[in-house]
């Protein structure tokens, strides 16, 4: 019922998809910083969004942090990172200038353990540009605050529309879910001690409990 295409949506799902949709975003505007570190995930506009952001001259060295999972596995068997890196370079980003972090298999590893390797190499970063999906700007902005406090934070993605990303993924129903899915993280991670607090609006907190009652809800943690 809810595949592909955003007009299958009823109106008010639709808004309240955009809703969260804009809370994600962080809305900074991309500065040069001393690296950055591409969240591995499932979605290769990633590694896409860090060599453009590289050939703007925004960062002179990138890691790529991630390993597998459930959801990743089957489209990139040899890790995460490990294809994003192999993408970057067909899209012109030298070797020398990135990294490969393999073992993280969530977000806060993927931002320490990508902060060991860079001490490991002598990089002694003041600013991390954190490139990850869109939906998924606030929940790592949030993780790296707890994690790596001492350095600034710039968060950046592929300039995508909902409309945009919902074709770039070809899943609506899996869109929704995902969004749903790291708002409950934003709001319930704070307590749990894995990111800082964030303020939700209360009409945030409104559209996520009715696309909850509407059955987005794959991606909530138990």
């Amino acid at each position: 019922m809810f595949q592909h295409d955003i007009r299958q949506l009823m109106d008010r799902q639709v808004e309240d998809t955009r809703l969260i949709w804009s809370y994600h975003q962080m809305g900074h505007e991309p500065r040069p910083c001393s690296v950055a570190i591409g969240l591995g995930s499932h979605d290769l506009g990633v590694a896409t969004a860090a060599a453009e952001l590289y050939a703007a001259g925004l960062f002179p060295l990138l890691v790529f942090s991630g390993g597998n999972s459930p959801t990743t596995r089957e489209r990139f068997p040899r890790g995460e990172a490990v294809h994003y890196r192999e993408h970057a370079l067909q899209l012109g980003v030298p070797d020398d200038a990135v990294l490969v972090e393999s073992r993280a298999e969530n977000t806060g590893k993927n931002i320490a353990y990508s902060r060991d390797l860079l001490h490991s190499r002598g990089v002694e970063a003041t600013s991390v540009m954190l490139i990850s999906k869109p939906y998924m700007q606030r929940r790592s902005y949030a993780t790296a605050r707890k994690v790596w406090p001492e350095v600034d934070i710039v968060c950046a993605s592929e300039d995508l529309t909902l409309e945009g990303y919902l074709c770039s993924i070809g899943d609506e129903k899996l869109v929704v879910d995902m969004l749903v899915g790291d708002l409950q993280r934003v709001i319930e991670y704070p307590r749990l001690g894995f990111a800082i607090e964030q303020d939700v609006p209360q009409e945030v907190i409104d559209a996520y409990d009715r696309l909850v009652h509407d059955g987005f809800d794959s991606r909530l943690i138990g």
